[in-house]
């Protein structure tokens, strides 16, 4: 893993996301060229900044760095969502993800 895999997860999930580098930017509180040094590998952001990032994208840290999660606020939403069904509702999507996996 190097600074490359940063750069590019960064805006990976800031496409996922939907928003161009100048609004990211922007709502960051940074310059409207902020994200777009980061993307070309100009400049990494500080731990400080790169927590804002996760926080903006939505994704923990360990996540931003799970390269098998390719949507980590989905997941992490969906996730969420599981820890508040009942045992037998829980039972049930299992069933549904094993029998789609299964095929």
């Amino acid at each position: 893993m190097d600074q490359d895999y940063i750069n590019k997860r960064i805006t990976e999930l800031r496409k996922k996301k939907g928003v161009t580098e100048h609004k990211m930017s922007l709502q960051l509180g940074r310059s409207r060229s902020y994200m777009q040094s980061i993307s070309s590998g100009r400049s990494l952001p500080s731990m400080s900044e790169f927590l804002s990032i996760c926080e903006y994208l939505n994704v923990s840290p360990g996540d931003f760095f799970d390269d098998g999660n390719s949507n980590p606020p989905l997941i992490s939403d969906t996730i969420d969502k599981l820890k508040t069904l009942p045992d037998n509702d829980l039972l049930l999507i299992l069933t549904m993800i094993n029998r789609m996996h299964s095929e």
